[in-house]
């Protein structure tokens, strides 16, 4: 396996690398607006590197201010030549590192910044902002919206599919979220630390069935950051680069009339295409870094990567020889603010790195991580990203 010189999407190019990784401060942030979040963790990203922020030439960030990335790069003193917006909820940042990634393989760009930072706990609680997000729905969302049909009941009505077609059971769910919070509870930065259990899980108050309120992911303020750089800068970062070598994307649907079948996600056609680009299979993975704002969410994705085959999501969560899932603790425990893709990246970075600050892989050798995926959903698994890693 080497580190390909592709675009994602199979174009010759310049190879393209992970410089520079970091978190602004998360958890309980009442004192930080987004921006500062925004720019505390370019900085500490920049940091990381080890290069300058007069190489940075492009700019890919969403979810704040009306021009977004505009009022960001602006923010941030920046004034890129490349720049990207994409929404597509919590897949967003998966699907802009694969445009920059391609960006920078073609030549467009040399050093991309991917930024994100959200005061969603803090606005909510000073009712600065609803979680409402069919409030004043337009289009496919209008015929919905009216019936309260929210987001977690889209994903409970999904669970719910998968339990009655293949008998997965709320123990096997439960279990995500247990495992999720013993990940958590050896990482410092993570908000929610101590320890549950199953029937913690089960006993919890109902949100949606079949989800208590521990089926579902946390709500926190914060940031991350993420620098993209091309192959020449290599030899000038501060640490060993981490090499993107494939990525897919998908679009499944909005209103839940078009989705064919509730037991699969878009991750299982983003990440066939990742893995096909990438030259690898899901049994060459060493670590996950998977969206997980509810625990269906991380069980079917499983499935839909090819860790496992379809149905059996439910004994694979349970298996203490399954690939390593969310090894911060993931939204469930460590941090949510709001759309959590580019957190996947950090901390899958981290992990190929040996820096991870709780719970560090290693293969069975005793070495590091050579290869991680993350695949981040977004929507009510409208949109699917995934993205294959290599330390080497």
């Amino acid at each position: 396996m080497t580190a390909i010189g592709t675009t994602s999407h199979g174009g010759r190019g310049r190879r393209v690398a992970v410089a520079g990784v970091a978190l602004s401060d998360c958890g309980r942030v009442d004192e930080a607006t987004p921006y500062a979040l925004h720019a505390q963790a370019a900085r500490r990203a920049l940091a990381d590197s080890g290069l300058d922020r007069s190489l940075v030439d492009g700019l890919a960030s969403a979810g704040l201010g009306t021009l977004a990335p505009v009022e960001v790069a602006e923010y941030l003193g920046l004034r890129p030549t490349w720049m990207d917006s994409t929404t597509v909820g919590g897949a967003t940042w998966e699907v802009m590192a694969a445009h920059a990634a391609d960006a920078i393989a073609a030549g467009r760009a040399n050093a991309v910044l991917l930024v994100y930072g959200s005061t969603a706990r803090a606005d909510i609680r000073a009712r600065r902002r609803t979680a409402n997000l069919s409030f004043g729905a337009r289009g496919p969302l209008q015929f919905e919206a009216p019936y309260g049909h929210t987001l977690v009941a889209k994903y409970a009505m999904a669970a719910r599919r998968h339990m009655h077609t293949y008998g997965t059971t709320l123990e096997q769910l439960a279990e995500v979220a247990v495992q999720a919070r013993a990940h958590a509870a050896l990482n410092p930065e993570a908000m929610f630390r101590d320890p549950i259990t199953v029937d913690d899980v089960l006993s919890g108050p109902m949100i949606a069935d079949p989800f208590t309120k521990l089926h579902c992911c946390i709500r926190s303020d914060g940031g991350c950051a993420v620098l993209l750089v091309a192959e020449e800068y290599a030899a000038d970062l501060a640490k060993s680069p981490v090499w993107i070598l494939g990525a897919g994307e998908h679009a499944s649907h909005t209103s839940m009339s078009a989705w064919e079948d509730f037991t699969v996600s878009p991750a299982a056609v983003s990440g066939r295409l990742a893995f096909e680009r990438a030259g690898v299979t899901p049994a060459d993975i060493d670590v996950a870094e998977i969206y997980d704002a509810f625990t269906y969410m991380t069980l079917v994705t499983l499935e839909d990567l090819g860790f496992c085959g379809k149905g059996e999501g439910g004994a694979y969560v349970t298996d203490k020889s399954a690939v390593p899932v969310n090894t911060d603790g993931g939204g469930l425990s460590a941090c949510h603010p709001g759309m959590r893709g580019l957190f996947l990246l950090v901390e899958a970075v981290r992990q190929l790195r040996g820096e991870a600050p709780g719970l560090q892989v290693r293969r069975p050798d005793g070495t590091l991580p050579r290869l991680a995926v993350a695949s981040a959903t977004g929507g009510w698994f409208c949109s699917s990203a995934t993205l294959v890693l290599a330390r080497d």
